[in-house]
């Protein structure tokens, strides 16, 4: 069974960092890309980040570059966000994606 296990979530101020995480297991997690998205107050659910397997390639929403770094620890099956220099609109309900399966979110409130 696939289970994906999001933390790090809270409240923290603009201009604060957070790290989340997505703690994995039920496949073989250095086979696939993995993502983030985030769903915020009233709005749809949106990409954030992608990570591929092999050769670790990247992709972040316009609104995430430079400020958020993905990356995947293989050997713990965990995927994590880096998210600095945060602002009022990031705020929302990160969650992690591998092909059809969802974790089941962290809230991250910034406060301005």
């Amino acid at each position: 069974e696939v289970q994906l296990v999001e933390s790090g979530g809270g409240l923290v101020q603009a201009g604060g960092s957070r790290r989340l995480s997505c703690a994995t297991s039920g496949f073989t997690f250095d086979d696939y890309a993995i993502s983030w998205f985030r769903q915020a107050p009233g709005k749809e659910r949106e990409g954030v980040s992608c990570i591929k397997s092999r050769d670790g390639s990247t992709w972040y929403v316009d609104s995430a570059k430079g400020r958020f770094t993905i990356s995947r620890d293989n050997a713990k099956n965990t995927l994590y966000l880096q998210m600095n220099s945060l602002k009022a609109e990031d705020t929302g309900v990160y969650y992690c994606k591998v092909f059809t399966y969802w974790g089941q979110g962290t809230q991250v409130t910034v406060s301005s």
